[in-house]
């Protein structure tokens, strides 16, 4: 008898931003699939999701990988639901409407490695800063370049996982850093974007490090960029229609919805999307062509392929949800009268 280790990763009930929380099941003979994932329960008093008179909440598997760093392991990413089986109302997932995976999503994940005995990014000496940013974008070096073991360690992870990784690079403050990831679907890509995260944080329990999603950690007023997760997403239409003026309805579209999409695009936002450090304001709603302080950029790769591609929505903060935000952008496209 085979004894295999699933570990059941969820996100808790917390508000506005949520936690990852997992635990693990071992069971016997196990196949190797989706299906033969059953389904769990926890105590949901403990994750702010249940009263403790009625606490339990179910685990439903909605998608699989391989656990690189434990043998004979499983990563199981999971939906939260209430006892009589409907959507919990922390579940973001279930208010994704994209169940053809017509929509397509690249995420650029940024974080700060963080030292867990200074509380500081890496690279930053106690009572003080580093140089001012500049010489940290893609560096290589180190003098400029920190963390590059573990952001290695963690991409060989993703990669033996099955996520679909598409690349790393350092950001423009020391210690800062970014990973990409593209899936066709618009619950997959937060899927994979949950589990990389999981893998990620995970990882730091053996570096003495933790991560910081905080869209502006180092405070509102550093003259340091800050952290996000720019979404860059299409559907057939943007991937086909070859028509500016079709491009143009859909980023209108974002116009009068921009406080809903605010809403959903991360804790502390507001620190980040100042109009600096290539932001539009929060206040503010744009987009223009290969426009980096746009709130919408339209790639100009989109527009050399005949206006055949994506967009990319820059607003996302580094902390906020994947299933919400492409739940959110997911409802805006659609609406747009093309």
């Amino acid at each position: 008898m085979s004894k295999t280790k699933l570990e059941y990763i969820w996100l808790d009930g917390y508000f506005p931003t949520q936690n990852m929380r997992s635990k693990t099941k071992v069971v016997n003979d196990f196949g190797g699939t989706l299906e033969d994932c059953p389904m769990w329960s926890f105590d949901g008093s403990s994750t702010r999701q249940a009263e403790g008179g009625s606490s339990d909440c179910l685990l439903k598997p909605v998608a699989i990988f391989p656990d690189p760093a434990r043998k004979d392991g499983y990563l199981v990413m999971t939906e939260v639901l209430n006892a009589d089986g409907t959507p919990h109302e922390s579940n973001g997932r279930a208010t994704i409407d994209d169940e053809d995976d017509d929509f397509w999503f690249g995420f650029e994940q940024e974080y700060f490695i963080m030292d867990s005995e200074t509380d500081l990014p890496l690279g930053f000496p106690r009572g003080g800063y580093p140089a001012p940013q500049g010489m940290y974008y893609c560096s290589v070096g180190g003098k400029n370049t920190h963390g590059r073991d573990f952001v290695e360690q963690h991409a060989d992870l993703c990669i033996a996982a099955g996520i679909n990784f598409e690349g790393i690079n350092q950001e423009v403050a020391s210690g800062q850093w970014e990973f990409q990831l593209f899936a066709k679907g618009a619950k997959k890509a937060g899927d994979e974007i949950w589990v990389a995260r999981y893998l990620l944080d995970r990882l730091t329990e053996s570096y003495g490090y933790y991560i910081e999603y905080h869209p502006k950690p180092l405070g509102k007023d550093m003259d340091w960029n800050g952290s996000g997760m720019h979404a860059n997403f299409s559907n057939t239409t943007l991937r086909t229609c070859g028509d500016r003026a079709t491009y143009e309805k859909i980023c209108e579209a974002f116009r009068p919805v921009v406080k809903e999409h605010i809403a959903v695009y991360g804790e502390f936002n507001d620190q980040r999307l100042t109009g600096d450090h290539e932001t539009q304001s929060i206040h503010e709603f744009s987009f223009g062509i290969s426009d980096r302080g746009a709130s919408i950029r339209i790639p100009i790769a989109t527009v050399e392929s005949g206006w055949k591609g994506w967009l990319e929505d820059r607003r996302p903060a580094s902390n906020g949800d994947p299933y919400k935000i492409a739940g959110r952008i997911v409802k805006t496209v659609k609406s747009a009268d093309v």
